[in-house]
């Protein structure tokens, strides 16, 4: 496809390059095996230059008025709406997404493409007092300077621009390093976008690599000041720990291993849907999916016969069908070992409701249950179409229950009674619980982030200003102050 090969470059300092690096990332297409492009990686000298373009560009970039700025995304914003057909095919092609998921991917970049346009008008400075005769406090809100942004392959757009539109629109630069699973929907694209939209030379680049050619460089370079990562807890943990070494700030969205809990007051029906949507969007690669359902022992039999029989009336094969629910998980590798996770959950005592089949990529749902208290896969997080039907006997083993895990993301509880689903929601260890819904939202003005293993910070609104800018006092002596030698 020449969408792909016309991106398959690096974009440094306002140039579109090849690597210089000595083997090749291949974007496939996760379902047929189609190549889409080849692209040399960036070595650890590329990433200088990226951030070497980014720190000289940053200066005037960040004394530009915030009005001029703004004027960018709504440009960029107008270039989405241009191209949507043929950005949602991309979406389908690189990380085998569906046509309804490109459709949600797309409509909540254009969302915080409209927030990014307000994001630039945002930053507010204060006057404090003194107790100091004569003297004025003034405090500034100035961009932090560069930004560097690790984006994972399953939101790989919508992820991207989250944080480097409102990153940009706050007066930073942003060097962009995508998954190599998907490097153009969630990096050179976005290059493309902001070039066509006006954005100055070397504000944002994007480097495409891997760190088997780089390494720690990415997040050990001095001329970051933030890095945000999006991914694993696994790599966060690292990526934290390089960050605090070298004095930075991580913005950290990791994992997840949400419950959706039904309460004995439940709508059975409307929590079958939400759960069911919760757990298989996107073929469950998404950290706020419900990988446990937790249902009242009331409901149980009524709920688990509504729930295996809808998971069974998923349609799972090619995304670019309209019909399809499920499509191809990212890899092979993400097949096999989900594949794997269910044998072994299996062995070990678990009862398979509805046991799916992998195809190439293609893993149809699976529902377990049964689980020993110890499962191991109670605990973490699934990147795969598997749901696990946990039983419990009133709310307090709910709680109970839902807290008993490593993660704290996001969760749902269903109930009759919203100031009941309140209470249980304030209950829980995560950084965000929606009461009477799915588990998997996202909004540009509300804080978005998690607890425990699950992330550091917040974006989205207030949130994202407090990332991406850092707080400056000046103070002025309009008297004269007394010293003591």
């Amino acid at each position: 496809m020449s969408f792909f090969t016309d991106l398959a470059h690096q974009f440094i300092d306002g140039e579109w390059k090849a690597g210089s690096g000595s083997w090749d990332i291949i974007d496939f297409n996760p379902y047929n095996g189609e190549k889409l492009a080849s692209i040399t990686v960036a070595t650890v000298d590329e990433v200088d230059q990226a951030y070497r373009a980014a720190e000289r560009a940053q200066k005037e970039w960040g004394s530009t008025s915030p009005y001029a700025r703004r004027a960018v995304f709504e440009r960029a914003l107008r270039i989405i709406e241009d191209r949507e057909e043929e950005i949602s095919e991309a979406i389908v092609a690189e990380l085998g997404g569906t046509r309804l998921k490109a459709a949600f991917e797309i409509h909540l970049t254009k969302e915080f493409l409209r927030e990014a346009v307000h994001v630039a008008l945002q930053p507010e400075g204060r006057i404090l007092p003194s107790p100091g005769d004569g003297k004025e406090n003034r405090l500034y809100r100035e961009p932090v300077g560069v930004v560097g942004t690790i984006s994972p392959f399953n939101f790989p757009l919508l992820l991207s621009l989250k944080t480097v539109a409102p990153a940009l629109a706050l007066g930073n630069a942003v060097v962009l390093k995508p998954h190599q699973n998907t490097p153009v929907m969630g990096g050179s694209f976005l290059a493309k976008l902001f070039e066509d939209a006006g954005l100055p030379t070397g504000v944002l680049n994007v480097v495409i690599t891997d760190i088997a050619e780089i390494g720690d460089a990415f997040i050990e370079h001095p001329v970051p000041s933030v890095i945000s990562f999006t991914g694993s807890d696994r790599v966060g943990r690292h990526v934290a720990t390089v960050c605090a070494a070298n004095f930075k700030r991580s913005i950290l969205e990791l994992g997840g291993n949400s419950a959706l809990v039904v309460l004995d007051d439940a709508d059975v029906d409307y929590a079958v849907d939400a759960a069911v949507f919760s757990r298989f969007v996107h073929q469950g690669q998404v950290c706020m999916a419900a990988n446990r359902i937790l249902v009242d022992r009331s409901l149980e039999a009524e709920f688990t016969e509504k729930f295996v029989a809808k998971a069974a009336s998923l349609n799972v094969g090619d995304p670019a069908d309209p019909a399809t629910h499920i499509g191809p998980l990212i890899n092979s590798s993400q097949a096999d070992a989900v594949t794997k996770l269910v044998d072994q959950t299996i062995a070990a005592g678990a009862k398979a409701l509805l046991h799916g089949r992998t195809d190439g990529n293609l893993v149809s749902p699976t529902v377990l249950t049964d689980l020993p208290a110890d499962s191991p896969v109670l605990r973490q997080e699934i990147f795969g179409p598997v749901a696990l039907l946990v039983p419990f006997d009133g709310e307090e083993e709910a709680v109970r229950l839902t807290n008993d895990t490593p993660y704290g993301l996001s969760g749902a509880v269903h109930t009759a009674d919203v100031e009941r689903g309140v209470r249980f929601a304030r209950r829980i260890d995560s950084g965000m619980f929606h009461v009477n819904d799915g588990t998997v939202h996202d909004e540009p003005i509300v804080p978005f982030g998690g607890e425990k293993s699950s992330g550091v910070g917040r974006l989205n609104g207030d949130s994202t200003v407090d990332a991406f800018t850092t707080q400056k006092w000046i103070s002025v002596q309009h008297g004269r102050s007394r010293f003591p030698f």
